[in-house]
Parts: structure tokens; C-alpha cells; sequence
């Protein structure tokens, strides 16, 4: 059964691309289908987007060189900006999560990580604490410096962890709840030009996948929360060996019970599908099925674990899949027009 209370869906865009802004959808529980109810123009580039707790803040990064973070009373029909969008002393911002009574900011221009308070209303607020990455990879084009493109709790809330495209690493981080100050514990190495972009937690809590935007595979790693340790250990490609033209993954999703994944592939504009074996750490992909458009910037499972959903950043839509649940394939269930859409956000 569907999840009842997945009522509302929200979509990030580039404005500097025609986008205008977020778009608020009403999501059909029984189709899954999405109608646009709303938009908001209020940030510009507000191309990644997060929820408070039960869903009555909305939190948007500004990806401008002039980065910054936004909060949005999302509890009526409309969007209501609590305040001026704040900076985060970072370029580019692509990513953002909560912790510790914190917003936290990928800024990938700056290769860094931002740390931001938040008021009683959950605007943010205050001068925000940095951590600056350091190193680069051999992609001359892509890695000359670090380039954190995500930063994620892990599911015990007492990690943060930092996914650096540049330096081909993850950065595990601990997080003063007070100071909001991240503090690098351990740096995990991925294999020199993979590119990580994005991971994703296995529902046991005991392994990661780590998308590597730059050879369009995922790793997957063991990790130890108890002890705040990443352990990459065996990578699997994201399109066949024949696939021809460019490659560039940009997020991936792993099923509720853990036996598959999805990633979206730019270039070749395709949803790859990996069985994952019961020690998850072993996979194959096993398909690879189109995105229903151009460029898939983002991918997401709704709460129900039913369908999929992919942004379509260069042909302006949103795309849904409904999931077979034997084979995990995804097939066409419909569409809507959004200009250069980045990101989806059910809550």
C-alpha cells in the first residue's frame, strides 16, 4: 500500500536555466502521477531541497557562486520564505541535509562543507562554520581541486559524511552540536578518477554505495558506525561495456529490503538497474531502461517504494516509473512539464 501521507512532492530548478524556482505538486495516491499546484521564485537556482522534521520546513541551497541557504514554512498551500536566503560562505552549493539542530552545505565550487544554525522557526541563521577539503584526482578537466558534492547524516546521527567528487574521497566527519564545527575523523580513499558524486545507506545500516560520477560505477562499502569506518569494497559498473558516448551518473537509490539499486546516467540518459546479493556486497547490473528524457539530473524512490521518479534537467520534466516488483525494472507510468528540473522531494 501506498503511503497516505506522501501528499505533496517538491521540485528544485535551475532559474538561471529557465527554471522557475520550486514547483509544488500534489501526488496522486493511487497513480502516483504528479499535478503542479504552485511555484516559488524566491531563490535563484534553488537546485537541491530538503524537509525539517514532519515536513513544515522546506530547505533550498541557492547554487550561485554567491551561495546560500533558504527556509520555506511549507505547512499550508503556498511556500512562504521564513527570511532572506543566508549565506554559506561557500561557492555553488549542490547538496544539503540536517543534523544536530544544523543545515549543512556541499558548496562543490569551494570544495567545501558548511555548517549553519538554525532559529525557532528553522530559518537559518548566523555565521556559518567551514570545512575546507583539501587534495585533487587525476582528471585534469574535473579534479585540479577538491569539489564536495554532498554531506549526509548517516542513520545513527552521529556521523557526517562528505562526498568529494574532486578528491576521490569520502570525508567521515563528527559535528559539534554546539559550535556546529565538523571535524574530519577518518578520509576514505576511492579508487583515482572514479569521481564520487553521491551515496546512499543501505536499509541495515551496514554498508554504503558510493556513485562515482567519472567511471559510471558504484562502489559499495562496509561501514561501521560504532566506530565511524568506510571500507570501500567491490565496485560495479552502471552501463554495459558496449555503451557508446558519454557516461555521467548522478544519483542513485537502493530498494527498501536491499536487493537492488537504481541509478540515473546522463549522456547515456538511462536508469541503470543492479541486483545486489543478501551480503550486499556483490551486484550486477542486471538492465538499463530509458529516463523518458534528456539529461536525468536526479532520481528518487516515493515513500512508497513503488514507483521512481527522475528529473529530466535538459528536456524540462519529471518523469515517473512504476517498479515490478519481482524484477525491480521500472516502467513508464507518465510525465510533467518543469523546466530544467534538478531535484524531487516527496513529503
Amino acid at each position: 500500500m501506498g503511503d497516505s501521507r506522501a501528499r505533496r512532492a517538491f521540485i528544485g530548478s535551475f532559474t538561471s536555466a529557465g527554471g522557475r524556482g520550486i514547483v509544488v505538486t500534489e501526488v496522486d495516491a493511487d497513480t502516483g502521477a504528479l499535478t503542479e499546484t504552485g511555484v516559488s521564485d524566491a531563490v535563484a537556482d534553488p537546485s537541491y531541497l530538503a524537509a525539517g522534521a514532519g515536513g513544515t520546513v522546506l530547505y533550498a541551497v541557492s547554487e550561485t557562486s554567491q551561495g546560500a541557504v533558504a527556509a520555506f514554512d511549507a505547512g499550508g498551500p503556498d511556500l512562504r520564505p521564513l527570511g532572506p536566503p543566508v549565506p554559506v560562505a561557500g561557492d555553488g552549493p549542490t547538496h544539503l541535509a540536517l543534523a544536530h539542530g544544523r543545515v549543512l552545505t556541499a558548496n562543490y565550487g569551494s570544495g567545501s562543507v558548511s555548517s549553519l544554525a538554525l532559529g525557532p522557526d528553522g530559518a537559518p541563521q548566523g555565521t556559518p562554520s567551514v570545512l575546507r577539503h583539501t587534495g585533487q584526482g587525476p582528471d585534469r578537466e574535473r579534479q585540479q581541486e577538491p569539489h564536495a558534492h554532498q554531506v549526509l547524516p548517516d542513520p545513527s546521527g552521529r556521523w557526517v559524511l562528505g562526498v568529494d567528487l574532486g578528491t576521490d574521497s569520502v570525508r567521515v566527519c563528527t559535528l559539534d552540536p554546539v559550535t556546529g564545527e565538523l571535524r574530519v575523523h577518518q578520509e576514505t580513499a576511492l579508487r583515482p578518477g572514479s569521481g564520487p558524486r553521491h551515496l546512499a545507506f543501505h536499509p541495515g545500516g551496514r554498508h554504503v554505495c558510493v556513485l562515482g560520477e567519472l567511471d559510471a560505477a558504484v562502489t559499495l562499502c562496509r561501514w561501521d558506525e560504532a566506530t565511524g569506518e568506510l571500507a570501500p569494497v567491490v565496485e560495479i559498473p552502471l552501463v554495459p561495456q558496449d555503451a557508446e558516448g558519454p557516461s555521467y551518473p548522478s544519483e542513485l537509490a537502493v530498494s527498501p529490503d536491499g536487493r537492488r539499486l537504481w541509478a540515473a546516467v546522463r549522456g547515456q540518459d538511462t536508469i541503470a538497474v543492479v541486483d545486489l546479493d543478501e551480503s550486499f556486497e556483490k551486484g550486477e547490473l542486471v538492465a538499463t531502461v530509458p529516463c523518458g528524457g534528456h539529461w536525468p539530473r536526479d532520481l528518487v524512490l516515493d515513500p512508497s517504494g513503488r514507483r521512481l521518479y527522475v528529473a529530466n534537467e535538459r528536456s524540462g520534466d519529471i518523469t515517473w516509473f512504476t517498479l515490478d516488483p519481482a524484477t525491480g525494472h521500472p516502467h513508464p507510468a507518465g510525465s510533467l512539464p518543469v523546466p530544467a528540473p534538478s531535484s524531487i522531494l516527496f513529503t
